[in-house]
């Protein structure tokens, strides 16, 4: 993806706003440069490493330090508060690993920031600091396969109806005339992937247009004699067609199962936006790290596409995208009233320090500023924000879908509209913020009647597997 910002977004992305006060912060990052996908095993590589850590650096200078504009209200600058942080990711080698090199980036040892902060000292008198010079152990919180906790960011993962709706598009008009069209273009880099043990070329085609791209890429960026097979106007159009291919096999505005894991993580984002409102800014600082795909099919569900077309297009390596909860006046603790706060989307393209942190409109709007009561009654119009409701529409057939009654119906349950803050939040958007309270509940039912099945045909020694988390900042 290149991102072309007009004048006007580039200038808000790094000119601060007068009188105003960033109040907490959700990021959503993509993973850095990788082996090829194509092999079993692969990881990131020492750039990639580099990338993540390279962003969260990154989001430290502008939401953390004390000299930003942009400092958020009441966070610590430079030691680790694991009541203001929550970070998550699947249980993924890739993913997780992103997650953590962010994380390293944003708070670095501690030694290096502030040596007094970092040592403690004994009653002997004996000074000790963290290992690797102060290094400090941001708490990652992984879902596995297997828990109902994985949904909010792998919403594909196990749902049927993503595969099904999938697949239309690849038995499509669109699609078939394209592979047609492209597939001497396709067959014309034999000499480049002859080597792939399970490619033959005839297999080369748009059906695998993401894939050629992704091998073809990563050979590019490691092997110095591949670089000379192809040229920049070949691999262009390798990713332009990718592009096309990924965006179309994620997102269809009149088929919504195609976009399931945006709906998903548009119901986590939310999630963990509301904790900061509910909690008058305890938690500060959300991390989820995914992959291209719920990138992809975010920009189509939440009309990126208006705003810019480099939206059809894949997010390079690191990509984040942002959700800030302001006010626009100069304060100096948490707004009383909901109806002073307000929602910011942005988005960095790739890692590079010339990449800015650009602000965009959702939604198909102007304004890149939202209240927050628009901005949540226009997410969860979009979201999944139960597991109840993702087993449902996926039809998936998960162990902890089994929690739920086939006859229920598959929308959301027991929204409790109360809102307990008392500071005059619509019907609307207390509704939505009802919806997240339950999703505690939702799950750890879900949860319990999996943990409870799986101790019955397992050996007493694996009963001791942890339940989700339900303390503040969790994806419930």
């Amino acid at each position: 993806m290149t991102i072309k910002t007009s004048l006007v977004f580039l200038t808000a992305s790094v000119l601060p706003v007068l009188g105003e006060t960033i109040l907490g912060l959700t990021v959503f990052t993509r993973h850095g440069d990788r082996n090829s996908k194509h092999y079993s095993g692969y990881g990131l590589t020492n750039l990639g490493f580099q990338q993540n850590f390279q962003t969260g650096g990154l989001y430290r200078q502008i939401y953390l330090d004390p000299n930003s504009s942009k400092q958020i209200l009441g966070i610590s600058e430079d030691k680790y508060v694991p009541a203001q942080i929550w970070a998550t990711a699947p249980d993924q080698k890739v993913l997780a690993n992103t997650a953590t090199a962010f994380l390293q980036g944003l708070y670095p040892p501690l030694e290096q920031l502030d040596p007094q902060i970092a040592t403690n000292t004994l009653t002997n008198g004996t000074k000790y600091t963290n290992p690797l010079e102060g290094y400090q152990y941001v708490v990652l919180h992984t879902a596995d396969g297997e828990s109902p906790n994985t949904i909010w960011i792998k919403g594909d993962d196990g749902c049927p109806a993503v595969t099904e709706a999938s697949e239309d598009f690849e038995m499509s008009a669109e699609f078939m005339e394209r592979e047609a069209s492209t597939k001497s273009f396709y067959e014309g880099f034999w000499e480049q992937l002859s080597d792939v043990y399970d490619y033959s070329q005839s297999k080369l085609s748009y059906a695998r247009a993401y894939d050629i791209f992704d091998l073809i890429n990563v050979a590019q960026i490691h092997n110095a004699s591949a670089s000379e097979n192809v040229t920049a106007e070949e691999l262009f159009q390798l990713r332009t067609l990718a592009d096309s291919a990924e965006f179309g096999l994620n997102f269809n505005a009149s088929q919504p199962a195609r976009s399931i894991h945006a709906q998903t993580l548009a119901g986590a984002i939310l999630n963990q936006l509301n904790q900061t409102v509910t909690g008058k800014g305890k938690l500060k600082f959300s991390l989820l790290a995914g992959s291209y795909d719920t990138f992809l099919a975010f920009f189509g569900l939440t009309e990126l596409t208006s705003a810019s077309p480099n939206f059809f297009g894949l997010p390079d390596y690191a990509s984040t995208m942002a959700f800030e909860i302001l006010t626009d006046k100069d304060v100096t603790e948490f707004p009383s009233s909901v109806d002073d706060l307000k929602v910011r989307f942005l988005f960095r393209n790739g890692s590079d320090a010339g990449s800015p942190l650009t602000p965009f409109p959702l939604f198909g709007q102007q304004e890149v500023t939202l209240s927050w009561t628009e901005f949540a009654t226009q997410l969860s119009e979009r979201a999944i924000t139960t597991v109840e409701k993702w087993c449902g529409m996926c039809k998936s057939t998960e162990s902890f879908c089994a929690a739920y009654d086939p006859t229920l119906s598959s929308g959301s349950i027991g929204v409790n509209s109360s809102n307990s803050g008392g500071s005059g939040m619509s019907n609307a958007v207390a509704g939505v913020i009802g919806a997240m309270i339950t999703l505690a509940v939702v799950a750890l039912a879900g949860l319990v009647f999996y943990l409870f099945s799986r101790k019955r045909r397992t050996a007493p020694a694996s009963s001791g597997a942890s339940i989700g988390s339900a303390e503040k900042g969790s994806l419930h």
